[in-house]
């Protein structure tokens, strides 16, 4: 009952903010999704006092971003067409629909106890313990050797590093295909050595040394890329996977992780060769003397919610299911022999601003019969994760959780789902899991 007045307010709110758009009230629009992002996040942390609990993370950073983009601070920016309206609503509700039904499923299958034992209680009762952490050991090593090795190689092939590149857009064209998947992997090193750590207790010199190398190793290489993405995501995933291993952890030891993070993203855009000049030229900020430090992020969350607008009001025909089938196509290798399977044009606001929202193929593929669809099924789908953490003694399903939270987090800024990088890496993770929690 108390999720169905949530959404009632979700709703209510929605109404509200689209009626203030229509009037031109566009920051007062703005603000009221901000406010609902508040109170939905604090409504779902506060049943299980859990700051990653998905449902919660979900609406602070979909719903928030929403509220970011209808303020309307670049000129880019123009009323969001009805589809819009209710395809930002209707996913929204469509997940916790989804998220709430398959966790009353499951509570109506076998009752959780009022005490539940975490996942490291069980494994510290095992004897398998010391067996688990050689073996997360073991898959850092590999993942780092083999994305390595796979980043020399393209190094070698393409004869040029993007970080001593001189071109302004350097890292897009570093990538052989069928490769890169493999030297982007080096994200999960970090996430690996906390759950080591976790697992191992207290390290020795050694011990500590071996993986400080790994882990600088792998943060290396999207610092050669020049990939700030990369390097963001390596961190927030450790960041995700130490707040679940640690559940008291300290919000400020969050915060000095992420202030910790500032300088790099700083002299990764410097190394991208994007000035200033540039950048402002693309944003188009209303406000020609907003700060770039804030136009960036502003811009990098709120024209993606345009782009999605661009969709719906310029999309000819819907393409049925070939926009979401792009991974099967990717990874298969079908669209290097029918590159018309994956030859759709892009809607944005601009050519240089290219990423989008979550939802996009789904509504380019079935329009909002697929919106709903596809938030329908995530929300099953990130529930039925969130119980892996709940059974067993398999430490690699919190990999898999803060994967799909970072996903949500990031739901504002791309197509995960249809993008064949998230399945690759998806499917990385099972391999580790089943891996680590094979019996001997």
């Amino acid at each position: 009952m108390m999720t169905a007045a949530a959404l009632a307010v979700h709703l209510a709110g929605g109404v509200a903010a689209a009626l203030l758009a229509k009037t031109g009230e566009y920051l007062f629009s703005g603000f009221v999704f901000i406010l609902l992002a508040v109170f939905e996040y604090l409504f779902y942390y506060r049943r299980e006092r859990n700051l990653l609990q998905m449902e919660a993370v979900f609406s602070l950073f979909w719903t928030g971003g929403m509220g970011l983009s209808a303020m309307k601070l670049s000129r880019l920016a123009k009323d969001w067409e009805r589809d819009t309206w209710i395809s930002f609503i209707l996913v929204y509700v469509a997940f916790i629909i989804g998220y709430e039904g398959r966790a009353a499923w499951e509570r109506k299958k076998k009752p959780v106890p009022k005490v539940e034992e975490g996942l490291f209680e069980r494994l510290e009762k095992s004897e398998g313990r010391s067996e688990v952490a050689k073996r997360l050991l073991c898959c850092m090593d590999v993942v780092l050797f083999v994305s390595v090795a796979c980043f020399l190689l393209e190094a070698a092939v393409l004869r040029e590093v993007p970080l001593f590149s001189d071109k302004p857009h350097a890292y897009s064209y570093f990538h052989l295909s069928g490769v890169h998947y493999f030297t982007v992997s080096s994200i999960f090193v970090l996430p690996l050595s906390v759950l080591y750590r976790r697992i191992k207790g207290k390290l020795s010199v050694k011990e500590w040394t071996r993986v400080g190398l790994c882990c600088a190793a792998a943060l290396a290489i999207p610092i050669l890329c020049v990939s700030r993405f990369q390097l963001l995501l390596a961190v927030f995933l450790s960041v995700c996977v130490a707040v679940m291993a640690w559940p008291g952890i300290k919000f400020r030891s969050i915060l000095l992780i992420i202030v910790a993070l500032v300088p790099a993203y700083v002299g990764l855009t410097i190394a991208r060769n994007h000035d200033v000049a540039y950048l402002n030229g693309i944003f188009e900020m209303k406000n020609a003397a907003t700060p770039i430090y804030i136009t960036q992020p502003y811009m990098y969350v709120a024209n993606n919610y345009d782009n999605f607008n661009c969709l719906v009001r310029e999309l000819p025909a819907h393409t049925f299911g070939l926009r979401q089938l792009l991974p099967v196509f990717a990874l298969s290798g079908l669209k290097f022999l029918r590159p018309e399977l994956v030859s759709f044009p892009i809607y944005t606001t601009k050519t240089e601003l290219t990423t989008l929202t979550v939802i996009y193929d789904a509504y380019y593929d079935f329009g909002l019969a697929g919106v709903f669809l596809f938030g329908l099924i995530l929300g099953l789908a990130c529930q039925k994760t969130a119980s892996l953490k709940t059974r067993g003694q398999n430490p690699v399903a919190l990999l898999f959780c803060a994967q799909i939270v970072m996903y949500l987090v990031l739901s504002f800024f791309t197509t995960w789902f249809s993008n064949p990088t998230t399945w690759f890496w998806l499917v990385l993770t099972g391999i580790m899991y089943f891996y680590v929690g094979r019996k001997k």
